[in-house]
């Protein structure tokens, strides 16, 4: 009833504003930029530190939640100051998500496809994408469906040292080294015949080639990626030592192996444009294409960025 709500609304306390949040408001409005010929930039650094500020601050006055209250004890007045409470941890979590900002523009007439840039994206009509976590998939399912004449693999090599990065964010999970070695690759093609191309990192160059040798391979080439930008300069990348600015793909033959091949086929050096993150060259797929044509591909952690027609993809990126 009308009464009741007007009741409920004389009986609140009124609520005080802290000083805390009456400085922190203050200083947002003294360090927000006033001079008209201000730059854009500089007035949202100024702004967003200010408003962190003041949502540190409001952070700090609002006291915790207490879950384990019993709120069938609670008076009518009372459940309404605990509902406000929590509203208010709520609209906290929401200014620091962004979730404020997303809510004030749909409320002025703006819709939510405004906000995001959508990448389009068209998946080739002739390809088998399988998304899966290698640990679990069924191996021997897919032997007894096919055999592969090539099958490439970029592993997610676990990295070694403490900041294997320096500063780039990995946009994948890492697998450990026995988790790459379990999977049955001599199960996935027939004895005697295949090729095995394995995309290698310098920590892990050692231990490619000894898994190599146990699933029984053994080398025959290595393609040299070298990485350029778009004004065809050589593209430095981050590395422990030196500058990374190519990638290595080793090239296994399964040891009895009498099958014919077109050799002569290609370079073993690749100077292509670096592209998104872990996203190998177009001309390795060439390549193996023209080693055996008409063959049957396999590719192991495959990425969305990476389908092909008349290849098998497995990852779990895709």
């Amino acid at each position: 009833p009308r009464s009741a709500q007007t009741h409920l609304r004389s009986t609140m306390p009124a609520q005080k504003k802290s000083k805390t949040s009456t400085d922190a408001s203050r200083k947002l409005k003294t360090t927000a930029p006033t001079a008209a010929s201000a730059k854009g930039k500089e007035e949202d650094l100024t702004q967003s530190v200010a408003l962190s500020e003041t949502r540190l601050s409001a952070s700090a006055e609002l006291e915790p939640v207490d879950l384990d209250a019993d709120l069938t004890k609670l008076d009518l007045a009372a459940c309404r100051v605990e509902l406000e409470h929590v509203q208010r941890h709520i609209a906290l979590l929401e200014q620091e998500l962004g979730l404020d900002a997303i809510s004030s523009l749909t409320k002025n007439g703006e819709k939510l496809d405004d906000l995001y840039e959508i990448e389009s994206f068209e998946v080739p009509k002739h390809c088998v994408p399988i998304r899966t976590d290698v640990r679990s998939f069924d191996w021997k399912k897919l032997a007894s469906a096919a055999q592969f004449d090539v099958i490439t693999m970029d592993p997610p090599w676990q990295l070694a040292s403490a900041t294997p990065t320096r500063g780039v964010a990995l946009g994948y999970s890492q697998l450990p080294n026995r988790d790459i070695q379990d999977i049955p690759i001599p199960l996935l093609q027939q004895e005697g015949a295949g090729f095995l191309f394995i995309w290698v990192i310098n920590s892990r160059y050692a231990f490619a080639l000894e898994m190599m040798e146990n699933w029984g391979y053994e080398l025959v080439d290595d393609i040299a990626w070298v990485k350029s930008t778009v004004n065809r300069r050589l593209a430095k990348g981050h590395g422990y030592y030196l500058q990374h600015a190519k990638e290595t793909c080793l090239v296994g033959r399964r040891k009895g192996s009498t099958a014919v091949v077109h050799g002569d086929i290609g370079s073993d050096v690749i100077f292509a444009q670096r592209r998104g993150q872990s996203q190998k060259p177009e001309e390795i797929y060439h390549l193996v294409e023209k080693l055996v044509p008409n063959g049957r591909y396999l590719e192991i952690f495959s990425r969305r960025n990476n389908l092909r027609n008349y290849w098998v993809s497995i990852g779990m990126e895709l």
